[in-house]
């Protein structure tokens, strides 16, 4: 079967592609597809995100293996595209060049039968011109008390009475620390 996509760049102006490529394809295949059709020249990291169906960000899927033990986290190459897609799940969030932060929404619009004769991955439409420079982003909190919210340990002023006037930290076992 094959995989159409929809690549749509967040920016002001309409720019997207549509690509065709392989369920049985990886991840990586997608990657190479997508900064092939915008122009990149693909020397830049990129990762995929999985998300909700209102495009809600969930787990990343790196293009390569930042975890403290090597070959513990899974990368793009791992992910066959009909393992995280489907009918039911449709939409993955793709953001390359980690400087200027390319955000793309990639929608599976459609699953078809294989042409006979067509190589894929193939751009099967492109509409609008890239811009200069990425959408700037904006990753503040919705509210200043979200940002508050989430450092609050439930102690008052109140609470650190208890500390007051005792300098001793022999009882902590740390005495030889504080010479």
């Amino acid at each position: 079967m094959v995989y159409k996509f929809r690549v749509i760049l967040d920016a002001e102006e309409d720019v997207f592609r549509d690509i065709a490529i392989l369920e049985d394809d990886t991840l990586e295949d997608l990657h190479n597809a997508i900064f092939n059709s915008f122009g990149f020249d693909g020397m830049e990291v990129a990762s995929f995100y999985t998300c909700d169906e209102t495009w809600n960000q969930e787990d990343e899927i790196s293009l390569f293996d930042t975890g403290d033990i090597p070959g513990e986290q899974k990368v793009m190459s791992d992910y066959q595209l009909s393992d995280i897609l489907d009918k039911q799940n449709t939409k993955i969030i793709y953001v390359y060049d980690f400087i200027n932060m390319w955000t793309f929404l990639v929608e599976l619009a459609a699953i078809e039968d294989q042409v006979l004769g067509n190589l894929y991955p193939e751009t099967i439409f492109s509409h609008g011109e890239m811009p200069d420079e990425a959408m700037e982003k904006n990753f503040e909190s919705d509210s200043a008390d979200d940002y508050n919210d989430e450092f609050e340990d439930g102690l008052d002023e109140d609470d650190l009475d208890m500390f007051e006037g005792d300098d001793s930290f022999e009882d902590y076992g740390f005495e030889e620390n504080w010479n």
